[in-house]
């Protein structure tokens, strides 16, 4: 992390803090006195501050979470936006859109409406509206991209957001606080410190105070993610390590010529011989005629045992067709 020096602070005009007339009392603890009509800030309570937030940020992005930088002051844009490219984070240097954290499913939707107008510009499927509809869609393409493209790459809710002056920055502090989002505050005299979680107090107005705070903290930033790098890699190649010493699973082996063994059954062998000495035309045709004599010697009972059954069946109407001859000749004068 970047060695903190009172002296850098000073020739940055970090002690510098609003006119008293503006001033919020719960400011006053980060206060060294003032100087005519401006108040002088602590430059010891703000080293306290650069060092709790850099702690904090180098821990939470070697975790692989995000950080968001929002800064909409004029003066703050360019530092905000070079310390987002510096970092690759997210950052927010126009208007805080109402509900970017809070209702980020809609944001989202606006996001892939700026992806489907960049995919028409490019394939040329605006050649095929009319010219004030091409207009129209550009002019919604710009819009989106003027106050979402910062966040772009958000792909959730960060796990915290550097704000440059809270009290300016009120909805973006409030969506925080409301998900629990860490907020970590570039303070100025006139904000109030209690919706902030790390307060650092400098003078927020000044392009070199907010340039000097800024570099420090994302010193912090890039060697968190340098670390998250570095694990991950290493993560990586242990993965695949392991995965190259890996034993070798149970794979089939030939069995050719050896005994295969199943379960409820003798053991039976691939290459096996008659045991009589005959050929083996003579051992395989001699079970197939023996069998054949049984089997004609057991239809043999059966077929006698039918006739006997078809004879029986044939006697009593032999009997009854003899009653009745006797019984007609009978009856006759």
């Amino acid at each position: 992390m970047e060695n903190l020096n009172i002296q850098n602070l000073l020739d940055a005009s970090v002690h510098f803090g609003c006119r008293v007339s503006r001033w919020n009392p719960k400011m006053a603890p980060y206060l060294h006195g003032r100087r005519g009509s401006i108040h002088i800030i602590d430059l010891r309570q703000t080293i306290r501050g650069l060092l709790r937030a850099q702690n904090f940020l180098y821990h939470l992005v070697a975790e692989g979470q995000q950080i968001l930088w929002v800064g909409t002051k004029r003066q703050v844009k360019g530092v905000i936006r070079e310390a987002g490219e510096r970092t690759g984070m997210p950052i927010v240097t126009e208007r805080w859109i109402g509900g970017t954290l809070t209702n980020f499913s809609i944001i989202r939707s606006r996001l892939r409406r700026l992806e489907e107008l960049e995919s028409m510009e490019e394939d040329g499927t605006l050649a095929q509206y009319s010219k004030k509809m091409v207009a129209t869609l550009r002019r919604e393409r710009r819009k989106i991209t003027r106050n979402l493209a910062g966040i772009r790459d958000m792909a959730g809710v960060p796990g915290a957001m550097i704000v440059v002056d809270p009290q300016r920055e009120y909805n973006a502090v409030r969506e925080a606080r409301k998900l629990g989002v860490a907020v970590i505050g570039l303070c100025d005299t006139d904000c109030d410190p209690s919706q902030v979680d790390i307060v650092i107090p400098g003078n927020d107005d000044a392009l070199k105070s907010v340039r000097a705070l800024i570099e420090i903290l994302s010193s912090s930033v890039e060697e968190g993610a340098s670390n998250h790098r570095e694990r991950m890699a290493e993560t990586d190649s242990a993965q695949r390590s392991t995965g190259d010493d890996a034993p070798m699973g149970d794979e089939p082996r030939p069995t050719r010529g050896k005994t295969i063994k199943s379960k409820g059954s003798a053991p039976k062998t691939e290459d096996s011989t008659p045991k009589s000495g005959l050929p083996e035309a003579a051992a395989t045709d001699e079970p197939a005629a023996t069998d054949a004599t049984a089997s004609a010697g057991d239809d043999a009972p059966a077929a006698d045992a039918a006739a006997a059954d078809a004879a029986t069946a044939d006697e009593p109407k032999a009997a009854t067709a003899d009653t009745a001859a006797t019984t007609g000749e009978q009856t006759k004068p």
